[in-house]
């Protein structure tokens, strides 16, 4: 029920924007009553914040996809698969994505410190430039998974949202794989 009640909310997020949003909306899309979602969820910030996380989910599996396997390939061939895959689970819910970056830039969520998904996507971030410490320039890994995360969660937020005219998504994330690598010194 969870489950359906956060598609449900996902969906009319996207359409209505949080404005246009309630918790009646989402019961009667989930085809549950309001009570049940008072039930797992005490107000539409909650389902928002609940979404929030369900996201990060997400792209933690996507990370964990990419660089659990164990297979270590050269520092670029990971960072463009990383990125490749990250664009692609992003233009799954673009519409969902621009409302949650757009309108609600500031809700308050659980600090990524605090999100065990943020937390498993530092960690692959940070054991993958511990795997290629000999050929990249930062030497704090701490503070360049952090950067690194920031840039392409930035970047590709930016693509999805409001896609620059006049190029193609594979340029895009070159570009991205580009600007990561530069950071690191990766040539």
């Amino acid at each position: 029920m969870v489950d359906a009640i956060l598609e449900a909310a996902a969906g009319v997020l996207a359409e209505r924007g949080y404005a246009g949003t309630s918790t009646n909306l989402v019961a009667e899309r989930a085809g549950v009553s309001v009570g049940s979602v008072y039930q797992y969820f005490p107000n539409k910030d909650s389902l928002v914040a609940a979404l929030h996380e369900r996201h990060a989910g997400q792209m933690y599996q996507v990370i964990e996809a990419v660089l659990g396997t164990g297979q270590r390939g050269n520092l670029r061939s990971q960072v463009e698969a990383m990125v490749r895959a990250l664009m692609a689970a992003h233009m799954v819910e673009p519409r969902l994505h621009r409302v949650l970056e757009q309108e609600l830039p500031f809700f308050e969520v659980p600090k990524a410190n605090d999100s065990p998904s943020d937390r498993g996507i530092f960690s692959r971030v940070q054991q993958l430039l511990e795997q290629h410490r000999a050929d990249i320039v930062p030497q704090d890994i701490q503070l360049a998974a952090w950067v690194i995360q920031r840039i392409i969660e930035s970047m590709v937020h930016a693509a999805v949202i409001e896609p620059p005219l006049g190029f193609s998504m594979p340029e895009i994330e070159r570009s991205i794989v580009d600007a990561v690598l530069g950071y690191l010194g990766v040539h």
